[in-house]
């Protein structure tokens, strides 16, 4: 701050130092899904035994069953504790396991039995659920890479039909700004600097809805969970913002729900950028500051004022 004129040196005052923004937490969320652990912080020569907090992260066993059908085991994922049912119904969608079959409902674990009675989901369908389908995909989720133990690559891109052509077109403007509108919805990531993050977001810009955890998979899963929930699919006019990388995995969940535009602040994995081809995804890489790479599908972004400066 800059004194007026004639102001003594002693009496000028400093301004004080901008207060970060706190971002609030869902309050629908769970206690476990920040914890408290003591640390030792060692700055320079400095030392300091103080708490911090730490994302949580637990196993979900997800199962599925139709009427008067004893449930049947899916899967179990690491997560991060909160949206179960959004995880549990997206998880079921991006892998291709309703086959048309729709969601009446969701039931936790018996809390006679397990301590955490929502480590343990059962969607409840409308038709029965084939438990062949479980056991040939021989799930094996971890929070770091998604389903690591499926039959085949091949099984998993045949289960997804290539998205229609043409619309929507971005604007780069649009774009270059979606990182920066997904860190400023991170409540989680703001106190534990260690999540992931999903965000969906108007093709102007608008976000729709944010989702994190500590699997990537899994904050995308919970993402289009919700809007299975709320009957928005398919994401034909939506645009996905990722807080990492982009494996194979995260192009196919994106397509299976209809999202024609992936944007990350990390690189894409070359399989990712095949497959983005195949099912007609447009795939951005690497999108930091005013600076992105395009590898797949370059239509849908709209660089004509660089392709013609006049």
């Amino acid at each position: 701050m800059t004194a007026r004129p004639g102001t003594p040196p002693e009496r000028r005052q400093e301004e004080p130092p901008a207060k970060p923004r706190s971002i609030p937490l869902d309050p629908e969320l769970p206690i476990r899904h920040i914890t408290s652990t003591r640390v030792i912080a060692v700055r320079g020569s400095e030392l300091e035994i103080r708490d911090d907090l730490v994302v949580g992260e637990e196993p979900l066993e997800i199962r599925a069953a139709g009427p008067r059908q004893e449930p049947v085991q899916v899967a179990v994922t690491m997560r991060t504790p909160g949206h179960e049912e959004e995880l549990a119904i997206g998880f079921l969608t991006t892998e291709g396991l309703l086959s048309d079959n729709s969601v009446i409902g969701v039931a936790y674990g018996d809390p006679a039995v397990l301590s955490e009675p929502d480590d343990s989901v059962i969607v409840r369908l409308a038709r029965r659920f084939d438990p062949a389908l479980a056991a040939k995909r021989n799930f094996v989720a971890t929070a770091s890479c998604g389903i690591c133990g499926k039959a085949s690559i091949d099984d998993i891109a045949v289960r997804c039909e290539p998205l229609p052509r043409g619309l929507p077109v971005v604007a780069r403007s649009v774009i270059t700004t979606l990182p920066d509108r997904l860190r400023e919805a991170q409540a989680a990531f703001e106190r534990t600097g260690g999540l992931h993050a999903a965000g969906l977001f108007e093709t102007d810009g608008r976000l729709v809805a944010v989702r994190e955890d500590v699997g990537r998979h899994n904050a995308l899963d919970k993402l289009i969970g919700s809007r299975v929930q709320a009957r928005e699919l398919p994401l034909w006019d939506r645009i996905l913002t990722v807080s990492g990388r982009v494996s194979f995995e995260i192009v196919q969940k994106a397509a299976m729900a209809g999202i024609p535009v992936i944007c990350a602040v990390s690189a894409p994995s070359d399989l990712a950028v095949r497959l983005a081809d195949r099912l007609g995804v447009t795939l951005i890489g690497f999108l930091r500051g005013d600076a992105f790479n395009v590898y797949a599908h370059d239509g849908r972004v709209d660089l004509r004022d660089l392709l013609d400066p006049r």
